[in-house]
């Protein structure tokens, strides 16, 4: 039975596939690489549950061709989407690795798809920008990627598709899945969990690449509050999963809170003064401020998570889960 191809493997296939049509001299600016993208997002959406299936080339329903769709698994049917539907996870706008006037989620383009889809994932093979929709319903950018801010910078990589797959394997999977599931409901615990778990592996990958100097304050604010020392190889690996645990279901804890006490869109940044869970809330007050958090990178996913837990349907959350049982019994499908 053949193994499953890890973030590593697709990526370096991706990579390697797009520097062979390159290296044609006869490719398009844009559809020649085509089958390189679609093998890409159907190899990461192969393992969602459910699966989400890439498909080109939709049908003009009055909104215009993109170039692609993303649809679950029950959407189709013998290798077809079924007639009538629309990609249950949104499209997918294609334009020429070159080009750089698309990245704006107001364009033209994606806005005309956004009416339709609510969900464009726009890219030109080396950037990738997700729109979706704010509170007042108004396309947005939710969420970007980025494997090179040029052509010649990102051809440059496919020279090497291995150490660039190395590279941007854990942050570009969990990028990517996201997008996939952004339009699934967020209702169970074990959805909300896969969320928050993605964003907290994709700060892990982020704090590992970080210069130790920068990870100082905030060891010692742990270290402080804990009454212990994180030394040595093992000791600076707890150090950083318990500083990314902390964090991200601190922010849960506040938001399982903050929904139970007022209607305005949760904020993480407000969290400590929310939290119910002493020893939760304690080390969230020692380390989750700006002055610590922004050299590392991580305010950014944090902000997402928050975006993602206020697109969360409460009401139908909170009838498994009450407010004090929520905090506690989340830990699990967290983990």
């Amino acid at each position: 039975m053949m193994s499953q191809p890890t973030a590593v493997d697709i990526l370096r296939e991706y990579f390697a596939r797009m520097a062979d049509i390159h290296g044609t001299g006869g490719a398009t600016k844009e559809t020649s690489y085509y089958s390189a993208l679609e093998n890409l997002l159907n190899q990461f959406g192969a393992d969602l549950k459910p699966r989400v299936i890439c498909n080109g080339q939709l049908r003009n329903d009055g909104a215009g061709n993109p170039d692609f769709g993303l649809y679950t698994k029950s959407q189709v049917q013998d290798g077809e989407p079924r007639k009538g539907q629309i990609p249950e996870r949104g499209v997918i706008e294609v334009k020429g690795l070159a080009e750089q006037t698309w990245q704006t989620a107001d364009s033209a383009q994606a806005t005309k798809y956004f009416a339709r889809y609510r969900l464009v994932l726009i890219t030109n093979y080396r950037e990738f920008r997700l729109i979706g929709a704010d509170a007042n319903n108004t396309a947005i950018e939710l969420e970007k990627y980025s494997f090179a801010k040029d052509a010649s910078n990102f051809w440059g990589m496919t020279a090497k598709p291995s150490p660039s797959a190395h590279q941007h394997a854990i942050h570009f999977e969990e990028f990517i899945r996201r997008v996939m599931m952004t339009a699934a409901p967020l209702v169970k615990a074990e959805d909300i969990a896969w969320f928050l778990a993605s964003y907290a592996k994709d700060a892990l990958a982020t704090l590992n690449e970080k210069d130790a100097s920068n990870l100082e304050p905030l060891k010692q604010a742990l270290e402080t509050a804990l009454g212990i020392r994180f030394q040595g190889k093992d000791g600076i690996h707890f150090f950083k999963s318990t500083l990314i645990q902390t964090l991200f279901y601190g922010v849960f804890s506040a938001w399982a809170v903050h929904v139970k006490r007022s209607k305005a869109p949760f904020d993480w940044k407000a969290a400590a003064y929310t939290l119910t869970v002493p020893m939760v809330k304690a080390l969230f007050e020692q380390i989750a401020t700006p002055s610590k958090l922004g050299a590392l990178g991580l305010m950014p996913l944090l902000d997402r998570t928050a975006s993602a837990l206020n697109r969360v349907d409460k009401a139908a959350f909170f009838k498994t889960f009450d407010t004090g049982a929520a905090v506690q019994h989340f830990y699990e499908p967290f983990l």
